[in-house]
């Protein structure tokens, strides 16, 4: 199985790395960081990195057969450009490629509040079956630290486009 995972925008650029970090080792792994991003830290080893003014790259052919995508974190512009079918650069590419394939894409839009054009895009998206799943942690896990926030995170959206994981403490209903 292949997966794309793209980093837009510096902040949150961390959460980004470390969804790719935590996919299970039999995924092939795709990464597409924005130029601010790419600042935030250096070429990791087994995975695949992709320049994000590169539109010839195979990410932007749906002959390349990635079976999922998640933009962790989503920055607004990136989202508006997804929306509106701009593919200017190999992230809005490769994310158009995925909707256009009916694949699955996950957005982790980043910054709040959410104003009423954002609500809209979104709103567009996910009437293409564009999965919006916005970094929001639960209390019903109980997470003490930085880190089981995130691993709670991660493995909601791992659960979303159907990626198994032990990642967060799940609901029993004897809490």
């Amino acid at each position: 199985m292949k997966i794309i995972v793209a980093i837009s925008g510096a902040s949150g650029a961390a959460l980004g790395l470390k969804t790719l970090r935590l996919l299970p080792q039999p995924y092939e792994k795709h990464l597409i960081v924005s130029e601010h991003a790419r600042t935030v830290f250096d070429r990791e080893e087994n995975i695949r990195l992709h320049d994000i003014d590169d539109i010839a790259a195979p990410l932007a052919s749906g002959s390349f057969g990635a079976d999922a995508m998640l933009i962790v974190p989503c920055s607004m512009n990136t989202l508006a450009k997804i929306a509106c079918g701009i593919a200017d650069n190999l992230t809005t590419r490769a994310a158009s490629v995925m909707i256009k394939e009916r694949k699955q894409l996950l957005l982790a839009p980043r910054e709040m509040p959410f104003s009423a054009i954002a609500l809209e895009n979104m709103l567009k998206l996910a009437r293409l079956n564009v999965i919006i799943a916005p970094p929001v942690m639960a209390y019903y896990s109980r997470q003490q630290t930085l880190e089981e926030m995130e691993n709670f995170m991660i493995g909601k959206w791992f659960d979303l486009i159907g990626i198994d994981n032990t990642l967060y403490k799940r609901w029993s209903g004897n809490e």
